[in-house]
């Protein structure tokens, strides 16, 4: 199966965010959702799952677009299974995220499971201009309670203005290359997740690397950024702990 999900975010002149395009395909269904942020302007969609997805040799996308001076939240209404198909081929969901000058985007979906099996691919990419804001969260699980992972695969690049800000791949689960799960590795966590945050206060004020707990830190990038690492025993660990980075760094 392909299917893309589209989104269009504008300004809309009166101090909100209109939404032009709105358009689901396939299993990525899109609900507008009031958000915490509404007063100030923000305009909330939530992705909602019409069908188990991704099975194996799936290719979904989701393509976000926000203009200057637009403000969009992106959420998922439900964890993301990563589910084996019948031919053994791999899955592939791709976001993107392109944010204009003086645009904010949100990108918090629920975690991405890796169920034994599976084999996905997933590419976030993003692309900032100056002045644009970005709250990116990504969390992987390896497996449901009791149960191997697949294969995952997860890249999130960044460029803002044009020029590389962050470019990270994370590989686990058979066939991963060797060590994955290693000290050096996830060090037999089964939860990983990371919180960008890019804002352009942080030119003037960047944050200072800090170690957020026993397995979680956070390092400033070589531009107005923020990234959080996490490792985790399990998803509701990992959450607790992004979420505290969130109200730190996300504002």
């Amino acid at each position: 199966m392909r299917a893309t999900a589209r989104i269009r975010a504008v300004a809309d002149g009166r101090g909100g965010t209109a939404l032009p395009v709105l358009a689901g395909e396939g299993p990525l269904a899109l609900r507008r959702v009031r958000t915490d942020a509404g007063s100030r302007g923000e305009a909330g969609v939530m992705l909602v799952g019409a069908m188990s997805a991704p099975l194996g040799g799936d290719s979904l996308a989701v393509d976000a677009e926000a203009g200057p001076g637009a403000r969009l939240a992106l959420g998922t209404a439900a964890a993301t299974l990563a589910l084996p198909g019948r031919g053994g081929a791999p899955a592939r969901y791709r976001v993107r995220l392109a944010v204009a000058a003086g645009a904010a985007v949100r990108w918090l979906p629920e975690p991405l499971v890796s169920v034994r099996g599976s084999d996905l691919a997933v590419h976030t990419r993003v692309e900032l201009a100056a002045g644009a804001r970005l709250v990116l969260r990504e969390e992987q699980v390896l497996g449901r309670t009791g149960e191997a992972p697949g294969l995952l695969r997860s890249r999130l690049t960044a460029d803002l203005a044009g020029r590389p800000l962050l470019d990270q791949e994370l590989a686990c689960g058979p066939g991963a290359p060797g060590g994955w799960d290693g000290p050096a590795g996830l060090a037999g966590h089964r939860a990983a997740g990371q919180l960008l945050v890019v804002d352009p206060e942080f030119a003037a004020a960047p944050p200072a690397a800090a170690v957020l707990g026993e397995y979680a830190v956070a390092m400033p990038l070589a531009g107005p950024a923020v990234l959080v690492s996490v490792l985790a025993p399990d998803a509701l660990a990992l959450r607790r702990v992004l979420d505290a980075a969130c109200r730190t760094y996300g504002r």
